[in-house]
């Protein structure tokens, strides 16, 4: 798949057209909605880690709404919504409840939160989920066994399963992906194709999409160190990319905002098909929601801050790269001559005529 024999133009134009002939000239925009950063999981490489000293709040379902309303104030109507991992915080019920306010606002409702029992999927779904994104982060299980020090995400086996289980549960959309820079490249892009190929054939009435998120500094103590091995350059993500499409036609890409504005457009013609635009990571991160509650948490436990200077804000998961609106990016895109696709789906298609 990653033959070096094999010119990189030449991949990019063989990726391009079977793009085009897949997807014609469109590029679904989505955008994150992060209703919690509180997490029981230390994650070496994690903003949200659970023992780090960062401002934590989770949205209650009216502000995550007053966040989705700002969204699709902006066009959006693909929407995203993560957490955090806390059985206490982001509790039995609170998903559902959030998704019921925003069922009637945006119709593309996906979830990127830890992973649950077949039933939980089935009833996310019923309360209006289409998509779930789960990230193996790595692949590389003695790497995978050393960055997960405490919490439920210590066990590989049933984070690698989520997907398996959320197609069971009935959702129409799931993504994976690895968070490259924790293992060499290479090996991590082999294991996430067989990934995907083995859910081709066992989940194939479910829309499959894949990203490639690198890393990106964050709040925490991670020494990234890019070895060779491990750290993937701008040419070897776009070959990365253009493997994956001429290997695996109809998949959907994504791209984040992780990734520079110039590297997005480029990559724009040559095989993403799915881009998140002005992008937040932190809880509030729109409209300044949930900021009147932050506090700290100690071993699961909340603590309240000492002193508040009223400039405090929820601590992002990490920092963000590309920082144009979502009308710059819509902007950029029909400059190429692409369609923005702020809606793909809806409820209606789904009744009998």
């Amino acid at each position: 798949m990653l033959d070096s024999n094999v010119s990189l133009e030449a991949m990019a134009q063989e990726s391009s057209a079977i793009t085009r002939r897949h997807f014609g000239n469109t590029m679904r925009l989505f955008a994150p909605l992060y209703v919690s950063n509180e997490c029981v999981n230390n994650c070496s490489y994690c903003g949200f880690s659970r023992d780090n000293p960062i401002f934590r709040t989770t949205l209650t379902p009216a502000q995550v709404l007053q966040e989705a309303r700002h969204l699709h104030a902006l066009g959006f109507r693909n929407v995203l919504l993560v957490a955090g991992e806390h059985p206490k915080f982001v509790s039995e019920g609170y998903l559902q409840a959030c998704l019921d306010e925003l069922k009637p606002l945006i119709p593309g409702l996906s979830i990127e939160v830890g992973p649950m029992e077949d039933e939980q999927y089935a009833e996310i779904v019923a309360h209006g989920a289409e998509g779930l994104v789960v990230y193996q982060e790595t692949y590389h299980l003695p790497t995978y066994q050393t960055l997960h020090t405490a919490g439920p995400k210590k066990n590989f086996h049933w984070r690698l399963d989520c997907p398996e289980r959320a197609y069971v549960g009935g959702f129409r959309r799931i993504g994976i992906g690895a968070l490259f820079g924790l293992a060499d490249w290479k090996w991590e892009a082999q294991a996430l194709a067989t990934h995907l190929e083995y859910l081709l054939k066992h989940c194939w009435k479910s829309q499959l999409t894949i990203a490639f998120p690198r890393m990106r500094p964050y709040a925490g103590n991670y020494q990234y160190t890019p070895e060779e091995s491990l750290f993937l350059s701008d040419a070897a993500l776009l070959r990365l990319i253009t493997a994956f499409r001429i290997c695996f036609p109809t998949i959907g890409i994504v791209i984040s905002t992780r990734e520079p504005a110039p590297l997005r457009d480029a990559l724009v013609p040559l095989g993403v098909t799915h881009m998140s635009a002005g992008a937040r990571t932190e809880p509030g991160g729109y409209t300044g929601a949930g900021s009147d509650d932050l506090h700290l948490t100690t071993r699961g436990r909340r603590v309240e801050l000492s002193q508040k200077t009223g400039c405090e804000k929820a601590t992002e998961q990490f920092q963000i790269n590309d920082l144009r609106s979502a009308a710059q990016v819509e902007q950029m895109l029909r400059e190429k001559q692409f369609d923005p696709v702020w809606k793909d789906w809806d409820e209606a298609i789904l009744a009998h005529a």
